[in-house]
Parts: C-alpha cells; structure tokens; sequence
C-alpha cells in the first residue's frame, strides 16, 4: 500500500497535468514576437562584429553607473554588482555546456571555481609569511594553471563517471565538491579554515607606464570579465554548431541511441566536462584575484545549486540565457536588496530570501517554459508541436500518412501509441 506522501504527489500530478497540457499554448503576442525576430535578424547579419558591439555596450557600463544611469545600482556598489555578474556568466556557461548541450546534470560545478581560485593563489605571493606556495609568480603567470588544473579536475571527474547519468551522476558531482571543500578544509598548505589572504591583484606594465588594477572593479570588467565572457561566448557557438554540440545533443536526448550511431560517448562526455570546466577555473582566477582572499566558505554547494538555477531559469543550453540567467540570479536580488533599503520583504531578507523565490520561479519556469526564458532555437524546436502556427512545418506527405494511419499501428503512426 502507497504512503500519504506517495499519494499527495500523485494527487498532486493529476492536478498539475491539464495545467503542463496547456502550457506549451500560452502565446506570445504576434507584435512582440516580430520585434524579437527581426532584431534576432538584424543582430546575426553584424556577423564577427557583433562581438565587437556587445564588447563595446558592456564597457560602457560603468561610466554609465558613474554618471546615475542606474538609479539603483550605482556608483562603487553598482560595479561591484557588475563584476559579480560577469564572473557569475562564466559559470553559468560553462554549466550550460555540460547541462544544457550535453545533458549531463552536474551539482558540483563550483568544485572546479575552487580549483582556480586556490591554484592562483598557491602560485602567487599570497598569505601570511610561512604559508606554503608552489612557486611565487606574477599573478599572469598563475592564469593558464588556473585555467590547466580546472580542466584537469574535468577529466578526472569526467572518467569515473562514464556509465553514470541522472540522479547517480549528480549525486557523484557532488560528493566530489564536498570532498575537494574537505581537503580544502583540512590541508595545511591551504591555511585551512583559516582561508588565504593577501592574494596580489593583477598589473599592467609596459616602460614607464604602471597601472594596478587592485580592488576596484570597473578595470576587472573591462580587461578581464568582457574579453573571457566573448571569448567563452564565441567558444560555446562553435562548439554548438559543431559536429561535437551534435554529438553533445545526441547524447543528452538519447545515449543509448547516439551510441548505437556511433558517437564517441567517452571522448563527448569528458570534453564536455573539461569544456564547462575551463569557464569556471578563468572565473576563479578573477574572482580570487579581486577579493584577494579566499577560504572553504566562499565556496559553498549553495553556489553550484544558484549556477544550476542560472542555467535552467535562463535558458538550457542558450547563450542569451546564461546571460539573462546570471543577471536574474546575482544582480537582481542586489537590486531588490538596495531599493529595499535593507528592511524584509513580507519576512524575507530579499538577499537571503532569494532561495524561495528562485525555487517558486523554477517551478513556473518548468510548468509553462520548459525551456527556459530564453531556450536555445533547437530545444524550443523539440518542445512545441509541429505546424504552421509554431513555425515548424512538417512535410506534407508524412504528416497525411500519419493522420490517415490507423492509432493502433505504431509503425506507420510515427512511433507513438495511444
């Protein structure tokens, strides 16, 4: 006999299925979804220099909060909002390679934001005197170790995970950050619990000319966070409309079949892992670099669970998503926070608080976007019906063969049975 709770739950399914039937039938309005169109055409026609524009917008932000553009985020806080941002669309598109393209659910991302963030640290004059170092080197020098060792924790946790997916595979992802937050924790050449302090900031040095980025972020999101997020950006489309983003989709719909085919599952999945891996280590490095001190609590599972929301509430497997879904999870609570004037919101504190919020919002997102707010072209290709009205058009002659097809033969119904 089933438990209440079992029995809640089903209650709960029936109840919520005519609400999933319907949902893929909420419309856009018509004008809305022209405008949306034609500026989509009008962006891809720029070609290679679109990136330049978008590179241009975005550096032009901070004079803009500078001069009260922004009423709410402004000033010193207002680039400090923007530099957690743009670390924080890194992250969410290295995940949404590995969850979005590849289909591999991993709840252990912020592991490989660890990595970077402590090998810079380890390979820099950092900390306290006695405290343990690799090597002292400028801090440019530790950026492609950052980025190495991230890349090679991928292939580690990418080849004892092979034949796991799912559940399994999440729940490996995250024994894995709970064990490098362990070793973290516990290790004496990494102070501890004690944290590393002192991490030196980047500078640029050419003759005469000396310039320390040192704690202020605007020179972080011009030099650092805007050329790594266009590059990630360019990474990701060419990845995507590759024979490996084929590979990738293959994988996730169906791994069985995709194997049957021929697709390299090994070789995919470890790529995929190295790939969103690579994002993350980058973000570490510029994260520990500006904040100049790290220890195990700056990197919580909280964080790799709010990345996984950035992914999903934006958009699987989307670029225009990542980055609506980092702005939505890192700087508009901030945003809520300021106008708020740090009073509660009906019981909330709108920074803590945030994690209802999000949970309401992904359970929305779920019943009436499946996608995301701003899904990839292929997935909101997979998940509407096809037909004239969705801008899916199918071939005439199959589509009369399987109206015409009796429902109880499968094989010339198209597969489906009733």
């Amino acid at each position: 006999m089933s438990s209440p709770v079992y029995r809640f739950f089903e209650w709960l399914d029936a109840r919520l299925e005519p609400v999933r039937e319907r949902a893929p039938r909420v419309p856009v309005p018509e004008p809305v979804r022209q405008r949306w169109q034609q500026g989509g055409r009008l962006w891809r026609r720029l070609g290679p220099l679109r990136y330049l524009v978008a590179a241009g917008l975005m550096a032009l932000i901070p004079p803009l909060m500078e001069r009260g553009w922004f009423p709410i985020l402004n000033g010193t806080y207002g680039q400090t909002v923007l530099f957690n941002t743009g670390y924080w669309i890194l992250l969410t598109l290295g995940l949404g390679v590995v969850v979005g393209l590849a289909g591999l659910l991993d709840l252990g991302y912020v592991a490989f934001f660890l990595l970077g963030s402590y090998t810079t640290a380890l390979m820099t004059h950092s900390g306290a005197p006695g405290q343990f170092h690799f090597v002292e080197w400028p801090t440019w020098a530790a950026l492609p170790f950052a980025l190495i060792v991230a890349m090679v924790a991928g292939v580690a946790i990418g080849l004892p995970t092979l034949r796991l997916r799912g559940d399994y595979l999440a729940i490996v992802t995250l024994g894995f950050h709970e064990i490098m937050l362990e070793v973290m924790n516990n290790l004496g050449i990494t102070n501890g619990p004690r944290g590393i302090p002192a991490i030196p900031t980047p500078s640029i040095s050419i003759g005469s000319f000396h310039y320390d980025f040192g704690l202020n972020p605007a020179p972080y999101w011009w030099f650092l966070l805007i050329p790594a997020i266009i590059l990630a950006v360019i990474m990701v489309q060419r990845l995507d409309g590759s024979r490996v983003g084929r590979y990738w989709t293959a994988i996730r719909e169906d791994e069985v079949a995709a194997s049957a085919m021929g697709v390299p599952i090994v070789k995919m999945k470890v790529l995929a892992f190295v790939i969103g891996a690579s994002t993350s280590g980058i973000a570490g490095w510029i994260y520990a670099t500006n904040v100049t001190f790290i220890d195990p609590t700056s990197f919580p599972l909280l964080l790799s669970v709010l990345v996984l929301c950035s992914v999903v509430i934006g958009g699987l497997g989307s670029i225009g998503g990542a980055v609506l879904g980092a702005i939505l999870v890192q700087a508009v609570p901030e945003a809520v926070r300021q106008l708020s004037g740090g009073n509660t919101l009906f019981g909330f504190d709108p920074l803590t608080g945030r994690i209802a919020i999000f949970g309401a919002v992904l359970i929305i997102v779920m019943i009436y976007r499946p996608g995301g707010l701003l899904a990839a072209r292929r997935r909101r290709t997979e998940m509407v019906t096809p037909g004239p009205e969705s801008g899916v058009v199918v071939d005439d002659a199959s589509a009369t063969e399987q109206e015409v097809a009796p429902a109880d033969d499968v094989h010339s119904a198209g597969g489906r049975s009733t």
